[in-house]
């Protein structure tokens, strides 16, 4: 079995799509998970729930 550059290439390009959509489908799926809801609101509203002082160790 001889593959050619040009083979490998469609081969990798196609299967490399499917696989970044179905990433960006998960991540999609994570943010908008109604689980998630509390968690993105947190995090949203915790920088404005800081004092406005220096940083402490």
């Amino acid at each position: 079995m001889d593959f050619s550059y040009e083979t490998l290439v469609a081969f990798s390009k196609s299967w490399g799509l499917f696989y970044m959509m179905a990433f960006f489908l998960a991540a999609c799926v994570y943010a908008f998970w109604p689980k998630n809801r509390k968690r993105f609101d947190r995090a949203k509203h915790s920088i404005l729930e800081r004092d406005d002082t220096p940083w402490r160790k």
